[in-house]
């Protein structure tokens, strides 16, 4: 290891950076605080379909699905379709062709009037699942982990034998893809293009095409010449994710409080779910200074998990149907749906449905005293 690497490897770590929801990274420079400010003047954009939005779409603006507690956030128990093929491992069809990768759920009127009001579930589907919308808050500190500390962290033959496996997916070019419940998104650019167009139906390239259930859309329903986005738009919205802080944990609210979130805390780790929900990773060189050497309370590994048959869902680029990306827990204080499908209010049943590479921990948790549970969903409800 080079001298200066291994200096910077035996500091100890900054505290986390944090800051209130939809508020922007500590240290900022003047320009990249501008930035900021425009992209969320963008991200907060009603778009019409004579700005190119739709034919097919879910929402009109980027707000409509990250808006609690503030922009950047989730919509509650709003929730993304998709459905794909599973035609066995490392076979995984995401239906391009036929909407799979996200059925819209909204059509502009000029599609309507040719009698389409929304995308249907393609007939070829073997699998089809809900996504609740991700937290944005801290996406550029987790885009600055250097790739080879998340990497480190994988064990794909479960070589230790202590029954996880998690490993790093890769996209067809051979990055790290970290974004996404299936971990198939590399950079935040990436992110915010695929949701303009997926999302909004926005193109942001010259090759890019308006598909209503994967096919050209009906003639004269997208009058708007690609690209509908300049790129200027989509550097704004990705500095605007890039740039926000992480939400800060709860404080205790008295010093008993205090007590029974350390014996949450302690409990977590004791019963193995930091072996995946990895409570803190640190930022590599950068050339932003708000960006670098930090250290960011994630409580996630970003690698993918066997979740079990519970949790089965679609497959992804590198992932099998029962596979996820250990989802980040920062800002776990201001969800109120739980698991990738928001399918509990109840963090106690969210932690009972991990299966697969979880279950030990998921029954270690089981076997605690009912007050004890409490202490680690007191704990979780505080990050």
């Amino acid at each position: 290891m080079p001298l200066a690497a291994l200096l910077v490897a035996c500091e100890p770590a900054p505290p986390p950076v944090a800051g209130e929801p939809g508020t922007p990274l500590p240290g900022l420079s003047e320009a990249e605080a501008a930035r900021f400010a425009s992209g969320q003047a963008l991200f907060n954009r009603i778009f019409t379909p004579e700005d190119g939005l739709g034919p097919a779409f879910n929402e009109n603006q980027c707000s409509a699905c990250h808006t609690l507690p503030a922009a950047g956030g989730s919509a509650g128990s709003e929730v993304i379709v998709k459905a794909t093929r599973y035609n066995g491992p490392g076979d995984c069809d995401l239906l391009s062709h036929a909407g799979g990768e996200n059925v819209r759920k909204q059509a502009t009127p000029l599609l309507k009037a040719h009698g389409v009001t929304r995308e249907s579930v393609p007939a070829s589907a073997t699998e089809t699942a809900r996504f609740l919308t991700p937290f944005l808050f801290g996406l550029g500190l987790v885009e600055a982990i250097p790739e080879d500390a998340i990497a480190a962290r994988a064990d794909p033959d479960d070589a230790d034998g202590d029954g996880i496996s998690g490993r790093a997916a890769r996209g067809p070019d051979g990055r790290l893809t970290r974004f996404g419940a299936k971990a198939d998104v590399a950079t935040i650019e990436e992110f915010t293009r695929s949701a303009l167009l997926m999302e909004m139906g926005l193109t942001t390239h010259a090759g890019d095409r308006d598909l209503v259930d994967g096919a050209p859309a009906p003639a004269g329903t997208d009058p708007v010449p690609e690209p509908e986005v300049d790129a200027r738009t989509v550097e704004l919205l990705t500095a605007f994710t890039r740039f926000l802080a992480p939400p800060a944990r709860a404080p205790a609210r008295s010093p008993e409080h205090a007590e029974m979130l350390a014996a949450g805390e302690r409990l977590f780790a004791r019963v193995g779910c930091e072996q995946c929900h990895t409570p803190a990773m640190r930022t590599g060189s950068s050339d932003s200074p708000a960006l670098s050497g930090k250290t960011v309370a994630l409580y996630s590994d970003l690698l993918l998990h066997d979740m079990g048959p519970d949790l089965v869902n679609v497959c992804g680029r590198d992932a099998a149907p029962q596979e996820l990306r250990t989802t980040p827990l920062m800002g776990l204080q201001h969800r109120e749906f739980f698991l990738h499908d928001g399918r509990t209010i109840d963090l106690r049943e969210a932690i009972l449905s991990h299966g697969g590479e979880a279950r030990a921990a998921r029954d270690a948790f089981a076997r605690l005293p009912y007050l004890d549970q409490e202490n680690v969903v007191m704990f979780l409800r505080s990050l």
